[in-house]
């Protein structure tokens, strides 16, 4: 009997146990501050050109629970913190490394220099501190303490240049020199910084010849570039008799033409390359009757006539065979020199026009034979019938 009493009684009490643990509610905290500790090494010299990363460790703010937080980091060069950097990045754990040379390119706007014999010499206090948040929820930012790592021997590091991701040709007849209105490129596949655009180069309606130039921003701000900061390719020049036209690109011989440009990086500054192909767009796949990378005439779009209007269509051959998604669908593209075919592919879903540019394969479409593609490029629209 005395078993069975205490039994009962251990069961009571964990039943009073549970019904307290209901009743517990968890209270989200708004912390004052928490500890960023002092590397180990913070008395020696951090020389920021020969360190790969420095290491961090902290302690989790008291949200009054164990929260998912994520933690930035802050430089500056005044204990106070009056002029600060948050460096690149978030970090999920209470250790983690960033990069020196963020560190670096940080110091450079914080000393605010611009030629590199400006930039200090002799080691220096850098003060540090780390911001957390949680993702996700309305608790404001908390900071906290700042430390000090008194040699930070810097340099002048400038961020990497990286390819353009967009471009933008604009002209009198491209956009009629409003960036608005401007034609965007596309991006060719596995080329990073390499465009297309099926353009028409004709004339103003007072007669005179196109005028182009490109920029990667939708704007007028010192970074478009015209005839005197291109290469053109010299089979280019001659198909599109181009010329300096004020510092445009002028094109002596109006028409429609496949314009490419073609980023590279030196030093610090991007170099480009315009090429001018004829605008042949062609069938691929199951409607050719099978043919793939094909550049062959017989699958070739008509290119509409010069007396047309600027945005008038390309319209294909009649398709010779079915296509389903099983088989390829309907493809089509133009054809680049050192290129694939389907580096330059594009369809219409909907009745617009969408290229691959640089994402992933295409969703497939059925079409059936005596059917035609057409595909208006200026208006980014096209139609299956």
């Amino acid at each position: 009997m005395k078993k069975i009493f205490s039994l009962i009684i251990l069961l009571a009490g964990i039943g009073f146990f549970h019904a307290c643990e209901d009743n517990e509610k968890i209270v989200l905290q708004q912390p004052e501050s928490f500890v960023l500790n002092i590397p180990k090494y913070a008395s020696g010299i951090y020389d920021l050109k020969n360190t790969e990363t420095i290491e961090f460790t902290t302690s989790q703010p008291n949200y009054g629970f164990t929260a998912a937080t994520l933690y930035a980091v802050q430089i500056s060069l005044s204990q106070n913190f009056a002029e600060y950097t948050t460096l690149p990045g978030t970090y999920s754990a209470a250790k983690f490394d960033i990069s020196a040379q963020d560190v670096a390119v940080a110091l450079v706007a914080l000393h605010d220099v611009e030629e590199e014999s400006d930039y200090p010499a002799d080691p220096h206090p850098l003060y540090v501190r780390l911001t957390a948040t949680i993702a996700g929820s309305k608790v404001e930012p908390v900071y906290s303490n700042v430390i000090q790592l008194p040699q930070v021997l810097g340099y002048f590091a400038l961020e990497a240049m990286t390819m353009p991701e967009e471009m933008y040709l604009i002209g009198n007849v491209a956009g009629n020199w409003d960036w608005n209105s401007a034609t965007e490129m596309i991006p060719v596949w596995g080329s990073p910084g390499k465009f297309w655009a099926m353009q028409y180069l004709g004339q103003t309606e007072g007669g005179d010849n196109a005028e182009i130039k490109f920029n990667y921003a939708m704007a007028w701000n010192g970074n478009e570039f015209g005839y005197n900061e291109v290469t053109i390719g010299e089979g280019s020049a001659g198909l599109a008799g181009t010329s300096d036209a004020g510092g445009n690109i002028g094109i002596g011989n109006p028409g429609w033409y496949i314009v490419v440009v073609t980023t590279s990086i030196e030093g610090r500054d991007y170099k480009y390359a315009v090429d001018f192909y004829p605008p042949h767009v062609y069938l691929q796949g199951p409607v050719n009757g099978g043919n793939w990378g094909t550049t062959d005439q017989a699958y070739r779009f008509a290119i509409p006539d010069l007396s047309l209007e600027a945005d008038a269509e390309f319209v294909s051959p009649v398709f010779t065979a079915p296509a389903t998604a099983d088989d390829g669908g309907i493809r089509a593209s133009i054809k680049l020199p050192d290129h694939e075919w389907w580096h330059t592919e594009f369809m219409v879903f909907d009745g617009v026009f969408v290229p691959r540019g640089a994402g992933d394969d295409q969703a497939r479409v059925a079409g059936t034979t005596g059917q035609r593609l057409s595909i208006n490029f200026t208006k980014r629209t096209g139609k299956i019938e």
